[in-house]
């Protein structure tokens, strides 16, 4: 797959929005149609050697300003709580029709259209961090000013490294409860479950491959085979055997209920830094 974007502006680059941008790299965009700011000369310097242009706000305070002219694509990467100031910085200088997106957690598509021109489209889009090793899953919201188009194109963003949900902006902080958190319940899963293996007498390193090794083959098992995880669960649960007692008491813990409840805890904490 081969990726081309109309000229694009990443500004803020960080963690987050850098592996979206490794993927399009990887993808095959020309690095010469990006233009990246970022908050440190080191870290711009670091990308000018991979060949693309990048300013550091530090040294150069018209950085945001001067990637966003003529960009018909430019992605948010700051701090939630730096957009709206980002966006004050950089309106006069948005392309008309440009499409900007934001990858920050909170910040509502309303408080970003009201700081941008008329024309210029805004959407929403919260990847997670598997997106940096091409298994990200990317839930995209689109404001009332982001047509069909305005959407297909944040969508190519993310989907070169992923999959990409489409969502209205009502379900994204619950999108983000399950996916863009989700990583940190799968690791503190594999955590909790290497402490339990090492309790029975093996060793860290044993631990580690026994658990990670398990849920990797698993997961594997259930993408290739198409099946419900219920089924599978099943499959592995001989009736009256050892599987089906270690099952039960996970089934008493409430894993359901506990999920939904570290969800809803993930999404109250998502209405709170939009409130400010």
């Amino acid at each position: 797959m081969t990726i081309e974007l109309p000229r694009t502006a990443l500004l803020g680059v960080g963690s987050m929005s850098g592996a979206v941008l490794d993927g399009l790299l990887a993808a095959g965009l020309d690095p010469a149609t990006v233009t990246l700011t970022t908050k440190s000369e080191q870290s711009a310097a670091a990308h000018r050697k991979r060949g693309l242009d990048a300013t550091a706000t530090d040294t150069d305070a018209d950085a945001n300003r001067a990637a966003v002219r003529g960009a018909g694509l430019v992605v948010l990467g700051v701090k939630p709580y730096m957009i709206a100031d980002l966006l004050d910085e950089v309106s006069a200088d948005l392309a008309p029709g440009a499409v900007v997106v934001s990858v920050a957690v909170g910040t509502t598509i309303a408080s970003m259209e009201a700081k941008v021109p008329a024309g210029v489209r805004v959407v929403r889009a919260l990847p997670n961090t598997p997106i940096g090793v091409g298994h990200g899953v990317t839930g995209i919201s689109a404001g009332p000013s982001a047509d069909a188009e305005a959407v297909a194109l944040a969508s190519s963003v993310f989907d070169v490294s992923g999959v990409v949900i489409e969502v209205p902006e009502s379900q994204l902080d619950a999108l983000s409860a399950v996916s863009g958190s989700g990583p940190a319940y799968v690791f503190l899963l594999v955590e909790q479950w290497q402490q339990a293996a090492e309790s029975l007498g093996f060793s860290h390193d044993q631990a580690e491959a026994m658990v990670q090794g398990t849920l990797r083959g698993a997961v594997e098992l259930l993408a290739a085979s198409g099946k419900e995880p219920t089924d599978l669960r099943k499959a592995v649960t001989s009736p009256k055997g050892t599987t089906e007692r270690a099952v039960a008491v996970l089934q008493d813990a409430d894993l359901a209920g506990t999920f939904e409840r570290a969800s809803r805890a993930a999404i109250a904490r998502a209405e709170e830094l939009a409130k400010g």
